[in-house]
């Protein structure tokens, strides 16, 4: 299994994957940020990999 999370540019809070992955688009959870994250903004091999071993991503 690999960590994977994606780091707000606008901020620097981290997002884990499967919450990306979840809702697709998200306003990003750090305090007085506006910036909206999607789950395209990770790298094309860790979102294959992601979806290929969701079931390993649940909480």
């Amino acid at each position: 299994m690999r960590i994977i999370t994606h780091t707000c540019p606008a901020c620097g809070t981290i997002v884990a994957a499967n919450e990306l992955e979840d809702n697709r688009v998200m306003k990003c959870p750090g305090l007085d940020c506006q910036e909206v994250l999607h789950f395209e903004d990770l790298p094309e091999n860790a979102r294959e990999h992601f979806l290929e071993n969701r079931d390993r991503y649940q909480i």
